[in-house]
């Protein structure tokens, strides 16, 4: 049976195609992705209240995936500790083929269903834990064994997938399923697949920090100062908050590390 993500273009003699044509199509298509992604919210409603109890217990959250579905869970992860001031373990993401596959692609390390629960058990795996598969087409073995594993172990599962009733979701206690229907060129899932799992992935991880007391406001309080443009950013954050001039924030901000603890730590 051919699935949602296999199905054929709803376009076709792309060649023949001018630029134009080309960008206004890829376009109209990328416009039905949040609107497929708007049916799933329940859904990740559920996940995000299923993960904060287990952070706020020590516990964390895993990507994992393969290709581009592995690639997009890392950026995630990766981005969270400059942009909430969280750990690095705190967010884990792991894909097939290990950190070299980020750039290059291991031929068949995504089809070994052992490899995936190997991964996850390099880093202690535990009830604490949630972990999230992605694969579009929720049949990746790699993915597809480490899930089955975790539901053995007693392990939350959830997934990210854009075809509907997958294997994958079958091992998941919290499947989402964006299905967004043919790609432009036939099977290419790193275009409106990827770009569904990029925007699910952004709403998990914000909404799980926003819980978790990383923002204030509408303020990244904890973010890393990293470089100069964050470091300008905080500094305008303190002033706006406490009602210094930018020299005093900037000192302020130097002193005590964080836009949160400058503020938490103002005596006037």
């Amino acid at each position: 049976m051919k699935t949602t993500t296999e199905s054929d273009s709803n376009y076709d003699s792309l060649e023949g195609m001018t630029t134009s044509d080309l960008l206004k199509n890829i376009n109209r298509e990328d416009k039905t992705v949040a609107h497929s992604i708007e049916k799933q919210i329940p859904q990740i409603e559920k996940l995000v209240n299923a993960i904060v109890p287990k952070m706020n217990d020590g516990g964390r959250l895993f990507y994992i995936g393969a290709g581009t579905s592995g690639r997009l869970g890392i950026v995630d992860a990766s981005e969270c500790p400059p942009t909430f001031g969280v750990d690095h373990g705190l967010v884990i993401g792991l894909m097939a083929g290990g950190d070299k596959a980020m750039r290059k692609a291991v031929e068949f390390a995504e089809d070994n269903s052992n490899l995936g629960w190997e991964d996850l058990q390099s880093h202690k795996i535990n009830q604490n834990d949630v972990v999230v598969g992605i694969a579009a087409s929720g049949t990746t073995p790699y993915v597809i064994g480490a899930l089955k594993q975790c539901q053995k172990e007693d392990i939350t599962t959830s997934c990210i997938v854009c075809n509907s009733s997958s294997s994958l979701s079958e091992v998941s206690d919290f499947p989402i399923e964006i299905v967004v229907g043919p790609e432009f060129v036939t099977g290419s899932t790193r275009m409106k697949s990827g770009t569904a799992q990029k925007l699910v992935l952004n709403m998990i991880s914000t909404s799980v920090m926003i819980k978790l007391g990383k923002v204030k406001g509408n303020k990244m309080v904890d973010m890393q100062l990293s470089n100069n443009k964050l470091v300008d950013r905080g500094t305008k954050m303190i002033m706006k908050e406490i009602g210094v001039n930018y020299e005093t924030a900037n000192n302020l901000l130097e002193k005590h590390g964080s836009v949160r603890n400058a503020v938490d730590n103002y005596n006037g």
